[in-house]
């Protein structure tokens, strides 16, 4: 598959399988925004990976945040074709602790604001991004690849707030895929 004039952003992109995406994304010749919240790695991957691949500081939670990287990668690129959402959080806290501590609500809204509505965030933006693009031969605009986890379905002990994140993310892709159909934008886990 040639993706050579492929533009992807990269939620998270500056570590772990983000990262891993970057690179395989920039392997095969697309160019890539990194959108992570770690300035000093997200421009240090971008350094080390060539002219095809930028960062733009990011928070996932923030609309303003957002629009700013998808106009950074508009400005820089002409396009969005993919988005890949890899930025994640997790805890590991038990419903109730030790000594009948309740779950921290706090850490519960965290993981819930990144990993659920940080996807949403971006993949909305970046969908907006895409129906401007004119179609393939195959009526595809877009791509947006939004990264869930066997805890969606399995949680395990300590694993409440990361495995209902997931477990919504997967709960909202077919909806969103269905959505966007019409413009011809996939979505998928």
């Amino acid at each position: 598959m040639d993706i050579s004039k492929v533009v992807a952003v990269v939620t998270g992109g500056a570590s772990g399988l983000g990262r891993a995406t970057v690179e395989a994304l920039a392997a095969r010749g697309a160019r890539v925004m990194i959108l992570d919240r770690d300035a000093a790695r997200g421009a240090e991957v971008a350094a080390e990976l060539g002219a095809q691949v930028a960062f733009t500081e990011t928070d996932v939670t923030s609309e303003a945040s957002v629009q700013q990287a998808i106009a950074a990668t508009l400005e820089k690129f002409s396009a969005i074709h993919v988005c890949v959402n890899c930025a994640g959080v997790g805890s590991a806290m038990k419903t109730v602790g030790r000594e009948n501590t309740p779950h921290d609500l706090g850490v519960f809204e965290t993981v819930v604001k990144i990993n659920l509505i940080g996807t949403f965030n971006v993949l909305r933006l970046a969908a907006a991004a895409m129906a401007a693009n004119e179609a393939g031969e195959d009526g595809e605009r877009g791509l947006i690849v939004n990264t869930a986890s066997v805890a969606a379905f399995d949680g395990q002990v300590g694993q409440v707030a990361y495995s209902a994140t997931k477990g919504a993310v997967v709960g909202m892709t077919l909806p969103i895929a269905r959505d966007l159909a019409s413009l011809g934008i996939r979505c998928n886990t």
